[in-house]
C-alpha cells in the first residue's frame, strides 16, 4: 500500500513539476479541460481494447491505464489551479461513493442483497445523487460525448424506469421491421439526404433498442461485428495477392467467393457452422 501511495505521489509531483509556469512543459501548460476531453475517450477506448486481449498482453493493460490515470491526474491538477479541488478530493469523494453504494459490504449485519434488488438498489442511489445535483429528467447525466449506439441504449435505459419501454422483445423486433420499411419508402420516393439521415438513425436507435431487449451491448455487438469484417476481408486480400490478380480489380462475384471462403475458414476454426 505504501509503494503504491509512493507512486501516486510521484505522478502529482510529476504533473505539477509540467504545469510549472515557469519551467514546465509548454504543450502540457496550454492545455484545458475542453482540449484534454478528447484524449480522455480515446484513452478509454484503449483501455477497452487492451482489456479485451489483457490474457495475452496484460502489459500492454498496465501501460494503457497509465495513460487514462494520466488523463485523471491532469484534469485534477487543472481543477486544483482553479482553486476548485485537487486529486485528494477526487479520491475521497470516489471512496465515499463506494461506501455509499455498497451498504452490504460496509455495514455490519446487511444481508447478502440478490443480483436484483443490488442493481435496483445501485440504480436507486444514482438517480438520487442525480437529483440532488438537480436533474430534472430521467435522461440528465447522459453523456454527448459517448458513442451514438452506446448513448441511445443508456438513454433507453433511463426512459425504461418510468415504464417507457415493450413488455418483451417482440415490440423492439416489430419497431426494428417497421424502421427499415421506412427507410426503404424514403429511398424509393427519392428522398434527400437530410430525410434519409433521420429514417437511417430511428433504424439504428431501434437496434439499439433490440440489442438491450436482448441483454447484449450495441456498441460490443456493432464492435465485434467490425472485427469479424476486418478478419475476412483481410482474408480477400491475402487470396487475391497470392493469385497475382492481372487486369484490374476482381470483379464482384469473385470477391463475394473469396468472402464467403473466408468465412467457412473462420466457422472451421471456431468449430461452428458458417457464420
Amino acid at each position: 500500500m505504501r509503494k503504491g501511495a509512493a507512486a501516486l505521489e510521484q505522478v502529482l509531483a510529476v504533473m505539477a513539476r509540467l504545469r510549472d509556469p515557469e519551467s514546465g512543459c509548454p504543450w502540457d501548460l496550454a492545455q484545458d479541460f475542453r482540449s484534454l476531453a478528447p484524449y480522455a475517450i480515446e484513452e478509454a477506448y484503449e483501455v477497452a481494447e487492451a482489456a479485451e486481449r489483457a490474457e495475452e498482453d496484460p502489459e500492454a493493460l498496465r501501460e494503457e491505464l497509465g495513460d487514462l490515470l494520466l488523463q485523471v491526474v491532469f484534469h485534477a491538477r487543472l481543477a486544483e489551479e482553479q482553486g476548485w479541488f485537487g486529486f485528494d478530493e477526487v479520491a475521497e469523494a470516489l471512496a465515499e461513493k463506494l461506501i455509499r453504494r455498497h451498504p452490504h459490504v460496509f455495514s455490519p449485519g446487511s444481508a447478502p442483497p440478490s443480483e436484483e434488488d443490488l442493481h435496483r438498489r445501485w440504480e436507486g442511489q444514482k438517480e438520487a445523487e442525480r437529483r440532488a445535483r438537480g436533474a430534472r429528467s430521467v435522461l440528465d447525466g447522459v453523456p454527448r460525448a459517448l458513442p451514438a449506439l452506446a448513448r441511445a441504449a443508456k438513454l433507453q435505459r433511463r426512459a425504461a424506469r418510468l415504464g417507457f419501454d415493450w413488455p418483451d422483445r417482440a415490440g423492439p423486433l416489430a419497431k426494428v421491421a417497421e424502421e427499415l420499411a421506412e427507410l426503404r419508402q424514403a429511398l424509393e420516393a427519392g428522398e434527400g439526404a437530410g430525410r434519409l439521415e433521420h429514417e437511417l438513425g430511428d433504424l439504428l436507435f431501434a437496434c439499439a433498442n433490440l440489442a438491450r431487449h436482448l441483454g447484449l451491448d450495441p456498441e460490443q455487438a456493432l464492435r465485434r461485428a467490425g472485427e469479424r469484417f476486418e478478419r475476412r476481408f483481410r482474408h480477400v486480400e491475402k487470396a487475391l495477392a497470392r493469385e497475382g490478380a492481372e487486369g484490374g480489380p476482381p470483379d464482384l462475384a469473385r470477391l463475394e467467393a473469396l468472402w464467403r471462403e473466408a468465412k467457412r475458414a473462420e466457422a472451421a476454426r471456431e468449430g461452428g457452422g458458417e457464420a
